[in-house]
């Protein structure tokens, strides 16, 4: 299963980044689930990015999450307070990985079905423009705030927009921006009002 072996390598690249620095973490871990990853079809370039990428997370990651425990002195605040924010904000950068495994396009590998019927550019630009849209909506859905603050709901609806985008299944793509571009219209429509009542 493709994706359970994604979820053990990102797992144990955060686990090893809690004790020892990047280029070990991704030395060892790319040596050990690399192979693995090639076998089930991962390009190569794809593979080793997916653990040098969670490699450098795991210092933002608590429990250890070095990067935030250098910040605390500066901020003068916990460090694992810190990690938790900062985990919280980069929530959807964990997901960037995923996505360029499942789309290798994202990392200008193999094409797909886009590339065959516009061009390998407009696939690269769409898959990129995917993923920007959905960094944008877990973004938001995690602060819960974009152009105002955002009711439960309203983060609920952004989530889910972002999983449709980066499902890699048919027609979630559709779902997923026709959800995602209502919801962003009526968001900065509710703000513009609450602005001009101000």
């Amino acid at each position: 299963n493709l994706f359970l072996s994604l979820l053990l390598t990102m797992l144990t690249c955060l686990v090893l980044g809690m004790g020892i620095p990047t280029i070990p973490n991704y030395i060892i871990t790319s040596s050990l689930a690399g192979p693995a990853l090639l076998e089930l079809g991962v390009p190569l370039l794809v593979s080793h990015m997916f653990v040098f990428y969670f490699g450098i997370m795991a210092d933002l990651t608590p429990p250890v999450a070095l990067a935030a425990f250098a910040a605390a002195p500066m901020a003068r605040e916990s460090g694992l307070k810190i990690g938790i924010q900062a985990t919280k904000l980069a929530i959807a950068g964990f997901v960037v990985p995923f996505m360029a495994v499942y789309t290798p396009a994202l990392m200008l590998q193999d094409a797909g079905p886009i590339a065959a019927q516009f061009g390998y550019p407009v696939e690269v630009a769409y898959i990129v423009a995917k993923a920007c849209m959905g960094i944008v909506l877990w973004g938001a859905a995690a602060v819960g705030f974009l152009a105002r603050r955002m009711a439960g709901w309203e983060r609920l609806l952004a989530f889910a927009a972002g999983v449709l985008l980066v499902a890699a299944v048919p027609l979630t793509d559709e779902a997923g921006w026709a959800l995602a571009l209502a919801w962003i219209g009526w968001h900065c429509f509710r703000a513009r009002q609450a602005s001009v009542k101000t």
